[in-house]
């Protein structure tokens, strides 16, 4: 399988998931162990991180607005 992005190292599979599980038993070890409340945890954090992004992202881009610079699609 050829690297798409030839500025970027191709990603090495075993490694990937080696370090989310890492990830992963830390988040949980973070809860006391439960799986339950480390999910809900992830889950809360990955919510504020989207509305961070929506805050960031320019108000006329969200409505399409377009100024001659960009296309940006439209649906």
């Amino acid at each position: 399988m050829s690297n798409p992005n030839p500025k970027r190292p191709a990603p090495n599979l075993i490694s990937d998931a080696a370090m989310l599980d890492a990830a992963a038993d830390q988040a949980i070890a973070a809860c006391g162990g439960d799986a339950r409340e480390a999910v809900k945890a992830l889950l809360i954090a990955n919510e504020f991180l989207e509305c961070e992004m929506e805050e960031r992202v320019s108000r006329g881009y969200i409505r399409g607005v377009k100024h001659g610079r960009f296309n940006t699609y439209s649906g």
